[in-house]
């Protein structure tokens, strides 16, 4: 069995540090949230904040900016459905976040979260401002919760083309 605690901004991190398989830590966030096992153990984090997009940080919209278990069974959605609810109840609107085009989704899924958008990965290296990549650059999917706008539809035309 496992359970939800709250857990400080140093532990969480501690625990990203030393178990995500391809990222760091977040600049920053929101909040944070825990899985404990029934020994105490800590088997989960996620970090809620802002959305790294800029165009989409309306003041409305959360991002789950990282999420690290160690394959505790049921951490993954058990921290996705408790992101979801604390936004809620601070009046977030939207939530969302992104994942390797090579995980399946099945964690968002069963907390609600559906299936947005994909993502082309790119790197963010361009003569102009030289960077290091440290993140994937494989393609991403977007999942959310929330309204979000319809996706644009090709128009329709009257015209019958030959």
């Amino acid at each position: 069995m496992i359970e939800l605690r709250p857990i400080s901004q140093s532990a969480a991190f501690d625990f990203i540090r030393e178990n995500h398989r391809h990222h760091n830590v977040p600049v920053g966030g929101l909040w944070w949230q825990a899985v404990h096992d029934d020994e105490g153990c800590l088997v989960g984090v996620a970090v809620t904040g802002r959305p790294v997009a800029r165009p989409l940080d309306d003041g409305l919209t959360a991002e789950v900016t990282r999420l690290c278990t160690n394959g505790a069974p049921n951490a993954c959605s058990m921290l996705y459905a408790a992101a979801r609810r604390v936004a809620q109840d601070k009046g977030f609107r939207r939530g969302l976040t992104y994942i390797l085009d090579s995980e399946d989704g099945a964690s968002l899924r069963a907390a609600g979260w559906k299936l947005l958008w994909t993502v082309k990965g790119r790197s963010w290296d361009t003569p102009s401002r030289p960077r290091t990549d440290k993140h994937p650059t494989c393609d991403k999917q977007a999942y959310g919760w929330g309204s979000w706008p319809a996706p644009p539809q090709k128009p329709v035309s009257d015209e019958v083309k030959p």
